[in-house]
C-alpha cells in the first residue's frame, strides 16, 4: 500500500454484498455486485484528543479516521464549517463556506487525494452542478486533467467554474443520470470515475460533517439532522461516522434522526421509504430548480433507506413551488446566503414541525448545502 494512505485503512467491503477488496489499488463499485463500497478503518477505543487535531481548521483535523494522511491531502481547507444558532432549538450547518461554494468539497477532497495517491491520470464525473465544479478545483490543485459531463440546462455559473478551473466540459439532454450513462459510454479505459457512490472515498470526505458535529455540539450531536438529498453521500457519510463514534466509544447506540428532504418532482427516496422498500426505484421525469436534488436513480438509495430506518427518521417530499421562498426566508431570517437545497430543508423542518415529529425540545441542524449565488 502506498504511504499516502492511513496505515489503519485495512480494506473496502461492499455495502450490499460485504465482498471485501484490497486497500491501495483503484476501485470504483464492488466488483461482484457493482454496488457502492465502504471504506474500512480498524479504530479501537480512541479518545476524541487521539483522533483530533485542533490546530489544523478543516476536516483533516480527524486524520486518524480518513483513509488519507493529511500530510498527503489535496487540500483547499475544505470543512470546519460553523453552525449557526437560529434559537428555538435549530441550527443551521453552513457549508456555503466551503471551497467552491458547497458540501461538495469535502467529498472531492478526499476522492482526488485518494485519486492522486493511487496515480490516477485522469478523472471524470456527471454532475448536476456543485460535485463538478469541485472536482475541477481539487483537479486543478493535483494537476490530473478533470473531464464532467453536466445535464444542458445546468445553470451557466457552475458550467462556467468547471472552465475556469480548466476541466473538460460536456452538456447532455436529460438530468445527471443522462449524463452519467454518457460518460459511461465516452470515457477511456484508464479514467477514475468520482460518481457519487462509485468510488468509495467521497463518503470519507462528507462522514467529517458528523464529527464536526459532534465537536460543535460540545460532545454531544443534535436529535436531529435535516438533510437535502439528492445521491445522499452525506446522508450516508454521517451515519457510517457515528457507527465510527460508538466503536471508540465516544457515543452510545442513540443517533440523531436522520431526515431525507426531496423535492416532489425526484423524491425516489421518500417514495421508497413510505412505500417500506428496500432499495429506491428510478423516478421518472425528474423535475425541480434545485438541481442538485434532481437525481431519479441514485446508486445508494438502499443504503440512505436504511440509515433513515436506524436512526428511526423520515423521509419528506415537499413542493417546488416552495423550494425557493423557503431559501429567501431562511436568507432573510439569518444573512446567510441559501441554497435551494438548502431551502427545501427549510420547508421540510416546517412540515415535520407542524407534523409534530420534530417537538419543541429537540436540538434540530438544517444542512444548507451550498451557496446560493451560482443559482442567480
Amino acid at each position: 500500500m502506498v504511504d499516502q494512505f492511513n496505515p489503519a485503512l485495512t480494506g473496502l467491503t461492499c455495502f450490499a454484498c460485504e465482498t471485501g477488496h484490497e486497500a491501495g489499488v483503484v476501485h470504483t463499485v464492488c466488483a461482484s455486485c457493482e454496488m457502492p463500497l465502504r471504506v474500512d478503518i480498524e479504530l479501537g477505543i480512541s479518545t476524541p484528543s487521539d483522533v483530533i487535531d485542533p490546530a489544523r481548521p478543516s476536516m483533516w483535523r480527524y486524520g486518524p479516521v480518513l483513509p488519507v494522511t493529511p500530510e498527503a491531502a489535496v487540500t483547499l481547507v475544505e470543512g470546519w464549517t460553523p453552525v449557526i444558532d437560529l434559537g428555538d432549538g435549530v441550527w443551521v450547518k453552513d457549508e456555503a463556506r466551503n471551497p467552491t461554494g458547497s458540501f461538495k468539497a469535502r467529498g472531492m477532497a478526499m476522492a482526488v487525494s485518494a485519486a492522486a495517491a493511487l496515480g490516477v491520470t485522469r478523472m471524470v464525473a456527471p454532475s448536476a452542478g456543485n460535485a463538478a465544479g469541485a472536482l475541477s478545483a481539487y483537479g486543478a490543485a493535483a494537476e490530473i486533467p478533470v473531464l464532467v459531463s453536466m445535464p444542458e440546462d445546468t445553470p451557466e455559473a457552475f458550467v462556467e467554474e468547471c472552465r475556469h478551473y480548466g476541466a473538460e466540459v460536456r452538456l447532455v439532454p436529460g438530468t445527471i443520470a443522462d449524463a452519467g450513462a454518457w460518460l459511461a459510454k465516452n470515457r477511456s479505459p484508464g479514467d477514475f470515475d468520482l460518481s457519487t457512490l462509485k468510488e468509495p472515498y467521497r463518503i470519507e470526505g462528507k462522514k467529517t460533517m458528523a464529527y464536526e458535529l459532534w465537536e460543535q455540539f460540545g460532545g454531544h450531536l443534535p436529535d436531529v439532522i435535516i438533510y437535502p438529498t439528492g445521491g445522499g453521500t452525506g446522508l450516508v457519510g454521517m451515519w457510517k461516522a457515528f457507527d465510527e463514534m460508538e466503536s471508540m466509544g465516544w457515543i452510545g447506540t442513540t443517533r440523531p434522526r436522520m431526515v431525507s428532504v426531496q423535492p416532489a418532482g425526484c423524491a425516489p427516496v421518500v417514495r421508497g421509504f413510505e412505500s417500506g422498500a428496500e432499495r429506491t426505484e428510478p423516478w421518472a421525469n425528474a423535475t425541480t430548480s434545485a438541481y442538485g436534488l434532481r437525481v431519479p436513480s441514485p446508486i445508494g438509495g438502499f443504503i440512505c433507506l436504511r440509515a433513515l430506518r436506524e436512526t428511526n427518521g423520515t423521509a419528506v417530499a415537499v413542493a417546488e413551488d416552495r423550494i425557493v421562498p423557503a431559501a429567501a426566508e431562511l436568507a432573510a431570517l439569518t444573512g446567510l446566503d441559501i441554497c435551494p437545497e438548502g431551502g427545501a430543508a427549510w420547508a421540510g423542518l416546517a412540515d415535520l414541525r407542524g407534523q409534530g415529529w420534530v417537538s419543541d425540545s429537540d436540538r434540530v441542524v438544517v444542512f444548507n448545502t451550498g451557496t446560493g449565488l451560482k443559482y442567480r
